[in-house]
């Protein structure tokens, strides 16, 4: 099927965006943003040679990296 295990990738590319798990507040320009950013960088991973298991460290560490920002945010 069409699509099948990119649901981690599109979570991750709504939740750098700057959309909220908690109420689903978010705007469809960051989301956009965000995914260009994740293809560029899932693409420098491939350019570069490296495993293909980088690329899910990679994109593990920008969900943490865009939650521990929202939580910031939020305390603010």
């Amino acid at each position: 099927m069409t699509g099948q295990r990119y649901e981690l990738d599109s979570i991750a590319a709504v939740v750098i965006g700057g959309a909220s798990l908690r109420d689903g507040k978010g705007s469809v320009i960051g989301a956009l943003l965000a995914t260009l950013i994740l293809v560029s960088l899932f693409n420098i991973v491939v350019i570069l040679g490296l495993a293909i298991q980088f690329q899910m460290v990679v994109k593990g560490a920008l969900i943490q990296l865009a939650a521990a920002f929202y939580i910031r945010r939020i305390r603010d």
